[in-house]
């Protein structure tokens, strides 16, 4: 007969690894394939579909890790200096977070702010768009371009803050332009 503590330490033995294999996940969104849908609650607490989007123009979705922070801040603040550049080419800008909507309130408030924040506390959309944070409830930093079909065409996961809102009307211009 074995001692419990040498059961509990075999068991341990057999259970540690399994504990370290990360999760099955789909496979990441490609350039070209439908939006993932959603619906979430914007700064406001108003409800807000991806698919009342459809057929309005181009949508800019950028996921971001925390209001507040000052990476985030400078690409809020730099996104809100942008939106009308951004909408002379017909499209609209959703900051998401994990955050609480009272924090995306404040956050909205306290920086002026001209475009919905939208909460994902559950992380749902972040997982969605493969954005995120492994064992975190946080979003990376990265931007979906998505066309008024809601179909993604662009994906940037190498986000400057200070420079994403500069870089998201130019590549807006582009794709309104091609073929």
């Amino acid at each position: 007969m074995q001692k419990p503590s040498a059961i509990l330490e075999r068991l341990t033995l057999i259970a540690l690894p399994l504990l370290l294999i990360t999760t099955v996940q789909a496979a990441p969104l490609q350039v070209g394939q439908p939006a993932p849908r959603f619906e979430l609650k914007t700064q406001d607490g108003s409800d807000f579909s991806l698919a009342s989007r459809e057929g309005l123009g181009w949508t800019v979705l950028y996921f971001y890790p925390k209001a507040g922070t000052p990476g985030c801040t400078t690409q809020a603040c730099a996104f809100r200096d942008a939106v009308d550049l951004i909408r002379r080419q017909h499209a609209e800008v959703y900051g998401i977070s994990t955050d609480s909507i009272e924090d995306l309130q404040d956050f909205h408030r306290r920086h002026k702010l001209t475009f919905s924040l939208l909460s994902d506390p559950d992380a749902r959309a972040s997982e969605a768009y493969g954005v995120k944070m492994p064992i975190l409830n946080l979003a990376k930093r990265w931007t979906f371009i998505v066309d008024p079909n809601l179909v993604v065409r662009r994906i940037d996961d190498d986000v400057d803050p200070a420079l994403d809102a500069q870089r998201v009307a130019e590549m807006l211009k582009n794709l309104r332009e091609a073929p």
